[in-house]
């Protein structure tokens, strides 16, 4: 049986999917916090924002939703580290890319809220 906490990081990352799949960044803002560090680790591409940069990028997209892509995403591994941190290691595909992420969660007054995000892709071949 799962965790409060780890069915709040569950129903955190149901959040994330939705708000990328959607490019809805008022969803997305509720998943990530204010001092969000956003760094695109992938080779000869590598940026670094913070979340009103990234959340700017979202409303200018657009989304998978819209272009009838299928949904291809998972949880590959929650690691939290009692009630202050944790890591969530995802994969999706949209976008013509698969990406995979590191998403650094802290606990706050207001929930679990992913801090930072790393993140790399290849283009689908």
């Amino acid at each position: 049986m799962k965790s409060a906490d780890e069915l709040a990081v569950d129903e955190l990352m149901d959040r994330y999917f939705d708000g990328l799949y959607h490019s809805d960044s008022t969803v997305l803002r509720t998943v990530f916090h204010p001092a969000l560090a956003y760094v695109n680790a992938t080779a000869g591409n590598h940026e670094f924002m913070d979340i009103d940069a990234y959340m700017t990028r979202i409303d200018n997209r657009e989304p998978p939703a819209v272009r009838g892509e299928k949904r291809n995403e998972s949880v590959d591994r929650v690691t939290l580290t009692g009630r202050q941190m944790g890591l969530v290691e995802a994969r999706m595909t949209m976008m013509g890319r698969d990406y995979q992420d590191l998403l650094t969660l802290i606990h706050t007054d207001d929930g679990w809220k992913v801090i930072t995000k790393v993140f790399a892709y290849q283009e689908k071949g």
